[in-house]
């Protein structure tokens, strides 16, 4: 059975908010590391490459072990289907596709109300 989309867009807001907390901490650990250089130039990308990077390793972590984050944990909510490519490729365009709204819409569309980036993926959500 496919969880609510107001479930999932409150276990959203609730990995947003772990999702900050992660970000404090890298962002900590690369402040600490570069002597608290500004973060002009290359130190801009390569901060924001760290961030995706332990993002990703989260989120993949997660996924692969259970298939699930914390929030998803909290709202009961389960990933299947998943594979280590699958979960890189879910990542990726979740990435891409929840910021602009585009999987979210898509999600009001589809008869079984999964996001693209899971149809693309060939991963489901599913109620835990």
């Amino acid at each position: 059975m496919t969880p609510g989309i107001a479930r999932r867009l409150a276990s959203m807001l609730y990995e947003a908010l772990l999702l900050f907390a992660i970000a404090f901490f890298a962002g900590f650990a690369f402040y600490f590391a570069s002597r608290g250089a500004p973060l002009e130039g290359w130190m801009r990308a390569a901060h924001q490459l760290l961030l995706c990077a332990v993002f990703a390793a989260y989120f993949l972590w997660c996924w692969l072990r259970g298939g699930q984050t914390l929030a998803m944990k909290a709202w009961r909510i389960r990933l299947v289907q998943v594979s280590p490519r699958k979960a890189l490729l879910r990542f990726f365009l979740a990435l891409l596709l929840v910021p602009t709204g585009i999987s979210l819409l898509w999600a009001l569309m589809d008869r079984e109300r999964q996001f693209l980036h899971d149809r693309l993926a060939g991963t489901r959500l599913v109620a835990a």
